[in-house]
């Protein structure tokens, strides 16, 4: 409870004695009742206490601490295609202490407003989360894909010949488009619609409708896989690129490019997380109990 004076608790014991005479039902509240009752509610001034242990998936903690994910993407720990890593193998691969990635979250918890996020991905309609992914991610790489492109095209012509790396990047780039092109289409043509024919069933208080596909488990199967392959894409440039650090000799196209890159790079980890850690796990857990 934030700072109270006796005085105003005490008011508001009176104004709650007052109310229930009122209703023939007076009690007796003490300091301690009313400041329970005061604390209920405003639970928005209340954080949810999350356990960080090392054993603990980083996807779990992606999920469940809101600013887990930009700590992941400082440090360089994979929490979408690598989230059913324990924290513990992460910071081994990633050759970070475990103690201190610890403290690392546990101080972004502690510094975060305690405003409710925008929406709770975790409870919301399934429908309404594939809707966000479509609306929000997807359309964010269509976009992206085209101005990377062209940026790509503009500095390999001038810096190719001494940074040949940068063909590669372009290579490397214009297969993960490709295949998140072709990975999109079946989720906004096959999947979405049948996870949204699943929540509506849901919501109807019947069975959800038998898939043509057997069991949604197998175009999720489908579908991380080519999330692992797309994770792969993105350390392969992030490789090549040394962390998309522009050469000196750069000129403003290159940093916009490997700015461009880097938050491509991390709009994806996003996309991939929300699918894999949350869409996808709930979307198997609906069709389990229906």
């Amino acid at each position: 409870m934030g700072p109270r004076s006796v005085e105003i608790l005490a008011a508001e014991n009176r104004e709650l004695r007052k109310l229930l005479t009122s209703l023939g039902a007076l009690v007796e509240l003490t300091a301690a009742d009313a400041a329970q009752l005061s604390h209920a509610a405003r639970p928005q001034e209340r954080k949810k206490q999350m356990a960080i242990t090392a054993s603990k998936t980083v996807g779990e903690l992606a999920v469940e601490l809101p600013g887990a994910a930009r700590i992941f993407e400082k440090l360089g720990i994979d929490y979408c295609c690598g989230g059913a890593k324990s924290l513990q193998d992460a910071c081994t691969e990633a050759r970070l202490t475990i103690d201190d990635v610890i403290r690392s979250l546990e101080q972004s918890e502690s510094a975060r407003p305690a405003a409710t996020p925008e929406c709770d991905w975790t409870t919301a309609p399934l429908n309404q989360l594939t809707a966000h992914i479509v609306a929000k991610h997807h359309t964010y790489v269509r976009q992206e894909v085209l101005r990377i492109q062209a940026l790509l095209t503009k500095v390999v012509a001038a810096h190719g010949q001494n940074h040949p790396e940068v063909a590669k990047i372009q290579q490397a780039f214009e297969d993960l488009a490709s295949e998140l092109a072709a990975h999109m289409f079946k989720e906004e043509n096959v999947l979405f619609p049948y996870l949204d024919s699943m929540q509506a069933a849901v919501d109807r208080g019947q069975p959800v409708p038998p898939p043509f596909f057997g069991t949604v488990r197998n175009p999720v199967q489908m579908m991380m896989m080519e999330h692992d392959g797309a994770g792969e894409k993105l350390k392969q440039m992030r490789q090549l690129s040394s962390g998309y650090s522009a050469p000196a000799d750069g000129c403003a196209s290159y940093a916009s490019l490997y700015r461009g890159l880097g938050e491509f790079e991390q709009d994806l980890h996003q996309h991939i997380h929300l699918e894999n850690n949350i869409l996808f796990p709930r979307a198997v857990e609906m069709e389990k109990r229906n």
